[in-house]
């Protein structure tokens, strides 16, 4: 702050004040600063309302206060986003001693709650699965088998990038037709087995000799574009996209799409938590438990659309 500047006070003015030096000094977008804007007005009317003075808010007021904006219907993340100017504000307050302590630092906002992952429905997939473009015959069948190693073995987009057609002291992942099994990379570098099945096993039958037209003899990629290289994961996701649409789903399809179809619809047909978890890679059964949340809410459609007494009138 320059010598002339005038001596931050912490009264309704100071507002003012810190957004010109955030304006200013900061150079924070126009967005943003209407965002601290709003939350600083806030803050004011709440301190107003409470006959509280800004230099004299307590931690236990900001919290009731960060509370009564989540009651009001704020996101978490908004709650937050108004802590955090709050807390910027007062910090700024406390350079020059306007404050003597920081009423907002430890308050918390709200946990957000993580929403569940989104899956497809068992028609949807199979829609997907079975769809069939009128476009290039070779890229029609690569991208077949795309959808079947993606829904059909629960595959990461990265796992299905790196798989070869064969093993090699190279390769980050390969398949294995004869033995049914896909070998990959997945996260913190850990190698695992998943399972072929029929339909993906006939889709790589399909495209290994379509493969073999646009791929030269030194290519070991399984899944290539136009030109014979290794199809990068924006690719894919290009790639699925379209092919959702052309098969009429609604839905903004990705590869972890189906990664979550797959798990969920598994987790429907066994009940097998553990296996899924074996299946998808993860480490610990906690991420693999949120799958057993869409498995209730499935029952829970059969349960509403089905029983009796679960019948609205």
């Amino acid at each position: 702050m320059t010598q002339d500047a005038p001596v931050p006070q912490a009264t309704p003015a100071a507002i003012d004040r810190y957004l010109t030096h955030l304006r200013v000094e900061r150079r924070l977008a126009a967005r943003t600063l209407a965002i601290y804007d709003d939350a600083l007005r806030r803050l004011s009317r709440q301190a107003q309302a409470a006959g509280a003075a800004l230099d004299a808010v307590e931690p236990q007021q900001v919290r009731r206060w960060a509370a009564q904006l989540h009651g009001a219907g704020l996101s978490p993340r908004s709650v937050a986003l108004h802590l955090s100017a709050w807390r910027g504000f007062y910090r700024w307050l406390g350079r020059d001693a306007a404050v003597q302590a920081n009423p907002v630092e430890g308050v918390r906002a709200p946990k957000a709650a993580k929403p569940l992952p989104k899956a497809l429905a068992v028609d949807q997939s199979v829609a997907l699965a079975e769809h069939r473009g009128t476009g290039n015959a070779a890229l029609e069948a690569r991208d077949a088998c795309i959808v079947e190693l993606l829904y059909g073995s629960g595959l990461r987009i990265a796992e299905l990038v790196g798989l070869d057609v064969r093993a090699s002291a190279a390769a980050r992942g390969w398949i294995d037709v004869p033995g049914a099994e896909a070998h990959v990379l997945g996260k913190g570098s850990k190698r695992r087995s998943v399972p072929i099945g029929s339909a993906a096993r006939a889709a790589i039958a399909a495209w290994l000799p379509l493969r073999e037209l646009l791929a030269g003899s030194e290519q070991p990629a399984l899944i290539v574009g136009r030109n014979g290289t290794r199809l990068t994961a924006s690719q894919i996701r290009s790639r699925l996209k379209m092919r959702a649409i052309e098969a009429g789903i609604t839905s903004h399809v990705h590869p972890h799409m189906l990664r979550h179809s797959f798990a969920s619809h598994l987790l429907q047909s066994s009940g097998d938590l553990r296996a899924v978890q074996e299946l998808l890679g993860h480490a610990n059964i906690s991420t693999t438990q949120v799958y057993t949340k869409l498995d209730f809410q499935h029952l829970a459609k059969v349960y509403d659309a089905a029983h009796p007494r679960a019948r609205r009138r």
